[in-house]
């Protein structure tokens, strides 16, 4: 359950690339210009900032039946590169709160280990389709409660596809191995997959489906949760924030683990030109 932290579902949303798919909304369409910003949300590489502020809520994990608070922060930053590439980085900064999962054991509270991914990507797309690859790091900021207590890294990349309506459809996959750290500690080999699909309506209001499923090689478990969300844009003075919850629900998981969950999500916004 060490490795828990890393639902992050990456995905509050996923989804689509909005140059794409409308010309920019003016100014006297502020429901438009809101829906175009809720599209990039959905695209995990859009040249958006934004900080999403993810609580995360599982239960019941262990003998003792604990429950787990886990926020994610989670800056999204796109640089740009060249005229025809930007890098957008994204970081997972866990702050976790959990029970006393065995009689006698404690609670625990504190950080756990931070991931940050680096994807490369085009500017232009082609029909729709969105395509980034690049670099995933870990880093040991969890202790040995909360985290591996290993420095890690491995590829990850992300393919989506936009379709007609608002539509979009994609993967984001990660596999990350333990390079350094505590060698009492055991070696990190873990796959992270996150089939996603989402609907974006014309007022902004997006429904997503997604899993945020990792395999522990080593251990050989899976932990499978279905996440199902809806989220809204709204507008707090100048500032734009997409608001939501997610309920989840375990198809499977290791020995102790959770079984079900449940997400709020705040993201802020800081389009360019706003």
């Amino acid at each position: 359950m060490r490795y828990l932290w890393a639902l992050a579902p990456l995905l509050a949303a996923t989804g689509a690339h909005a140059q794409e798919q409308a010309p920019p909304a003016s100014p006297a369409n502020p429901r438009a210009d809101d829906s175009e910003l809720a599209k990039q949300l959905s695209n995990p590489v859009a040249n958006l900032i934004s900080v999403p502020l993810q609580n995360n809520y599982d239960c019941c994990f262990g003998p003792a039946e604990a429950q787990r608070y886990v926020l994610n922060i989670q800056p999204v930053v796109p640089l740009s590169l060249t005229k025809d590439w930007n890098v957008i980085i994204r970081t997972i900064v866990p702050v976790i709160a959990e029970g006393e999962t065995i009689a006698g054991q404690g609670s625990t509270s504190g950080f756990g280990d931070i991931t940050q991914s680096f994807f490369f990507s085009p500017k232009a797309t082609h029909n729709g389709i969105v395509w980034a690859i690049g670099p995933v790091f870990t880093y040991p900021s969890g202790g040995s409660r909360r985290g591996t207590e290993k420095w890690g890294a491995g590829p990850t990349a992300l393919l989506l596809k936009q379709a007609e309506g608002g539509l979009t459809f994609g993967m984001l996959a990660n596999q990350v191995w333990s390079i350094a750290g505590d060698e009492d500690r055991a070696n990190v080999s873990q796959m992270l997959l996150q089939p996603f699909l989402s609907k974006t309506l014309p007022d902004s209001t997006t429904f997503s489906l997604n899993s945020e499923t990792i395999r522990d090689w080593h251990a050989k478990t899976w932990l499978v949760p279905i996440n199902l969300s809806v989220t809204h844009i709204f507008k707090f003075g100048g500032q734009r924030v997409q608001i939501g919850p997610t309920a989840r629900y375990y198809v499977e998981t290791p020995e102790g683990g959770p079984h079900w969950g449940a997400r709020l999500t705040f993201t802020f916004l800081f389009p360019k030109g706003k």
